[in-house]
């Protein structure tokens, strides 16, 4: 990493005064440490190959110091909050609760924001039953893997969303998490805990949005753990400004027969990486579905991994990407089948649409299999409009141009419609027509 860079992010932490646990600060200065040490990642880590991070080395963005820009980030969320709903909204890496609804939470569910909760003494913290949860989840390790985003988020976070759902409750209404750019040079910086108790049921979206001309960083980790039978469905939408560096990063550990959906639409931003792990206990299953449209020269990395660490586990993997102009695409995806995890059922399938000459895609699909009684498949496909489908429409009445628009439509809605629930897929099929208006 620059060093410059480096020494000022470093310097950043150590004066900054912050009021929180023992413990977590502890938690910390460890990160710190690591990140001191190493960095963010480089081409040189193999799983970063593809994605260089260089841009962010040479900015230094800055985490927030006042108040929020409130106005801003309500003109911005407008568009894409889906009714009927709670939410949670940060704007600039801080909670803004004046823009947050959780009225009406069923007993048995927990929804703040972490700094909140981290804030609260311990009997406060006994009460609300969180006395040693919130330390064991931000001690543990997230990933075995790690690198330098997720020391850097451990060092730096200013907050996050928390929600808990004990055993048996159900969320009728889906959950909404909101992170907001708003300022130029900003930095956002968001650790999310998610517990979901056994028999227990919930649906998250997570929507990130920018202003257009702003140059934001936005490093967001979730640690999500869905315990015996529970159930998650987890949408993100990603649809920060034009000139926007993000981190996105979920990992996810599903116990015995528990269920993890995890569905991404990435649309905006400079330069994108979205982060997918998950680990299967017994009998658990996962359901992974990514769909990006880049152009100009964005570029968007989507990097999969599932460990399937016992047996009966089932796991779908299906991305796509479009892309035009000079933009670059990444799918970097690995199904691993441990030693004990016999009778394993796993896919992994990624397509990429190619709508320019200049457009470049890097795929990786890969199956590490170590057990011998498994169902394992993964493929890859990269190309262009059929021609004869073209032609096709053309025969029918419709111009060339509405012709491909329609064809490349028909290629993002595959996705858009495992997506739900219904608002929020109303909501995503919006802004693929808005893309391409010629398909309506």
């Amino acid at each position: 990493m620059n060093a410059l860079s480096h020494s000022l992010y470093v310097d950043s932490y150590r004066d900054s005064a912050t009021v929180e646990p023992g413990w977590m600060n502890r938690v910390r200065r460890q990160a710190l440490a690591r990140f001191e040490a190493s960095g963010f990642p480089s081409p040189r880590d193999e799983e970063w190959r593809y994605t260089h991070v260089a841009p962010i080395e040479r900015k230094l963005f800055a985490a927030a110091s006042g108040p929020a820009d409130v106005a801003t980030a309500a003109a911005l969320i407008a568009s894409c909050r889906i009714a009927d709903a709670w939410s949670l909204v940060f704007v600039d890496g801080l909670f803004a609760p004046e823009l947050s609804e959780r009225n009406g939470l069923p007993a048995g569910v927990t929804l703040d924001s972490l700094a909140s909760l981290l804030a609260l003494s311990g009997a406060e913290a006994e009460a609300e039953g969180l006395a040693g949860w919130l330390e064991s989840e931000l001690e543990l390790e997230t990933e075995s893997d790690r690198h330098g985003f997720l020391d850097f988020n451990t060092a730096f976070f200013t907050d996050g969303a928390v929600l808990r759902v004990d055993t048996d409750a159900m969320l009728e209404k889906p959950v909404q998490l909101f992170y907001v750019s708003t300022r130029n040079g900003g930095r956002a910086t968001l650790r999310n805990l998610i517990r979901i108790g056994r028999n227990a049921e919930a649906r998250i979206v997570e929507t990130h949005v920018g202003a257009t001309e702003a140059s934001t960083l936005a490093a967001v980790v979730n640690q999500i753990d869905i315990a015996e039978n529970g159930g998650l469905n987890h949408y993100k939408l990603q649809l920060d400004g034009g000139r926007a560096y993000h981190f996105g990063g979920s990992y996810t550990r599903v116990a015995r027969e528990g269920r993890f959906g995890h569905h991404t639409l990435s649309l905006g931003g400079l330069l994108v990486r979205n982060e997918v792990h998950a680990r299967l206990a017994h009998a658990a299953q996962t359901e992974m579905n990514g769909l990006f449209l880049s152009e100009n020269r964005q570029h968007v990395d989507n990097h999969v991994r599932v460990d399937h660490d016992e047996p009966h586990g089932s796991s779908r993997v299906t991305y796509r990407g479009i892309l035009k102009d000079r933009s670059r695409g990444v799918f970097q995806g690995r199904i691993v089948v441990h030693r004990d995890a016999q009778k394993t059922d796993a896919e992994m399938n990624n397509r990429n649409l190619l709508l320019s000459d200049d457009a470049e895609i890097d795929t990786k699909p890969q199956l590490e299999i170590h057990a011998d009684d498994v169902k394992c498949a993964h493929g890859v496909t990269i190309g262009q409009l059929d021609p004869d489908s073209v032609f096709y429409l053309e025969s029918r009445g419709i111009d060339a141009a509405t012709a491909r628009e329609m064809l490349t439509f028909a290629f993002a809605a595959e996705i858009v419609e495992r997506m739900r629930p219904d608002p929020f897929r109303e909501l995503l099929r919006g802004l693929l027509l808005a893309r391409f208006p010629n398909a309506k």
